[in-house]
């Protein structure tokens, strides 16, 4: 776990941090920890003039699975708006997706790479989901992907896990909001 730069062009991506998934959220005080350094990141990225990218998922792929559908079909209001807790405003960027990732079908490749982004720093939830999906697409594609794992947490602590040991390391660098935070301070 080391982050060792952050690029001049990164983004900050901040993955369904809304009404709707935290009421389905177990764990109240993991996830506003998660909002808090959540908030701290989006700061100092708005500070250094980055780009702030809010995520909301707002419904499901269409594709058949073994697990029973989540509940996202039809959604009651409210469902997507933002967190209170989070800091965000209109300069943000705003993507809705119906999938785990934040890439599919959405234009947030477009965006980034119009952009010049070369980097993403992604948090939010759920680990194992969202962030993981999105993390792995933005590898994929070529982008440089800092996670921040304790900006991000899961429903299930032992998907979490699995995913910040096994996963991560294989397409991210990974390590802190701290460390996140003191790498972005050094940089002009």
């Amino acid at each position: 776990m080391a982050v060792t730069v952050i690029d001049p062009n990164s983004a900050l991506i901040v993955i369904d941090l809304q009404k709707g998934i935290a009421g389905m959220f177990p764990g109240a005080e993991v996830l506003q920890a998660v909002v808090g350094n959540t908030n701290r990141l989006v700061q100092a990225f708005r500070e250094k003039g980055l780009p702030v990218v809010m995520v909301v998922v707002a419904g499901t792929a269409p594709g058949r699975t073994d697990a029973p559908p989540r509940g996202l079909k039809e959604l009651p209001p409210g469902f997507t708006d933002l967190l209170s807790e989070l800091s965000h405003d209109a300069t943000d960027i705003l993507i809705v997706k119906k999938t785990p990732g934040a890439f599919a079908n959405t234009g947030l490749k477009h965006k980034l790479d119009d952009l010049g982004v070369t980097q993403v720093v992604i948090t939010g939830v759920a680990t194992s989901s969202g962030v993981d999906s999105t993390a792995r697409q933005a590898y994929e594609l070529g982008y440089n992907v800092t996670l921040p794992t304790d900006a991000m947490t899961d429903g299930n602590p032992e998907a979490h896990n699995a995913s910040v040991t096994k996963a991560f390391p294989r397409i991210a660098e990974t390590g802190t909001t701290d460390d996140v935070l003191a790498i972005l301070a050094q940089s002009a």
